[in-house]
């Protein structure tokens, strides 16, 4: 496999429907995971992480689990940090509350901590493949550069020459990416919605996977999420031409993360038929529950 990005539950102090551990007993759990990961991943491919942050229980002093985890993976399994993201979500809500909105003794928690690791020390990557829009004062740069700066060294030591006007096409990107998950539609939401359920209530945005995807692999690469959840990374692969792996514990998950492979106007007797049929452990092709019927006018 060329790519294993995933979002696992993480070590809170809080029982969540979904699963969590102790924090104590997080790391050894996570670890386990890790080398199998290894085991699989080719030599020049990625293995990403999300990990949100957590409060040690009941002060108000932060966790060290998700930095446990990272020292560990790298001694004891052989991996690299090829390099640390950190994901900023504006709409995040204020947590924990005690801490936050109660007492405000602690300002809202509003960034998770991604650990790109690989292999080796050469994973394959391309940031040509995320390059970030210009800025609207860069392209009036790059139009005049004359009017716009001086080529010299600056006090930092850099020399920013004539080149720095070059259109490369988009900036180069931050490890701190800026992405809201606030998503309140769309298909998956509109068929659990169908069925009566509730939507996974840890879902990350497509935005972070995608990120990961276009940068650290090439179309026909096969990417890997070893916690599924609602299957934001293999709807997210697909649409990228990437071939996918997805594996979740809970049937109830698995079934409805299939909306997000469907069209709108799906009938609601077809969404609940496809959900009942992987729920009860069936195989099913999913193109069954794509084609529309034709319209008779």
């Amino acid at each position: 496999m060329n790519l294993v990005v995933t979002s696992p539950p993480f070590a809170l102090q809080r029982q969540k429907e979904y699963g969590n551990l102790d924090q104590h007993e997080y790391i050894d759990w996570f670890l386990e995971f890790g080398r199998i990961v290894h085991r699989k991943l080719r030599d020049d491919g990625s293995f990403v992480v999300d990990f949100g942050g957590a409060y040690m229980k009941g002060v108000p002093a932060r966790s060290l689990y998700n930095f446990r985890v990272l020292i560990r993976m790298v001694d004891e399994l052989g991996f690299f940090l090829a390099e640390d993201f950190y994901w900023f979500n504006p709409s995040k809500l204020p947590s924990p509350i005690e801490w936050v909105n109660k007492r405000k003794l602690r300002v809202k928690d509003s960034i998770n901590t991604v650990w790109w690791f690989s292999k080796t020390e050469w994973p394959k990557s391309d940031i040509t493949k995320v390059l970030a829009p210009y800025s609207d004062r860069m392209k009036k740069l790059i139009e005049d550069p004359d009017n716009f700066y001086t080529p010299k060294i600056r006090p930092s030591g850099h020399d920013i020459g004539k080149g720095f006007a070059k259109d490369n096409g988009g900036s180069i990107p931050s490890n701190l990416l800026q992405i809201s998950n606030s998503e309140s539609n769309g298909q998956y939401l509109s068929g659990c919605k169908t069925v009566g359920i509730k939507g996974h209530p840890a879902r990350f945005p497509a935005k972070l996977p995608e990120f990961f995807i276009r940068m650290l692999t090439e179309p026909d690469d096969l990417v890997i999420d070893i916690f599924g959840g609602s299957n934001t990374t293999g709807k997210v692969a697909e649409s990228e031409g990437r071939r996918w792996m997805t594996f979740e514990a809970l049937p109830e998950y698995v079934a409805a993360s299939a909306f997000r492979f469907l069209e709108k106007g799906i009938d609601a007797g077809k969404i609940q038929d496809l959900y009942n049929k992987i729920v009860s452990g069936k195989s099913v092709n999913i193109e069954d529950y794509r084609k529309q019927t034709a319209l008779v006018l």
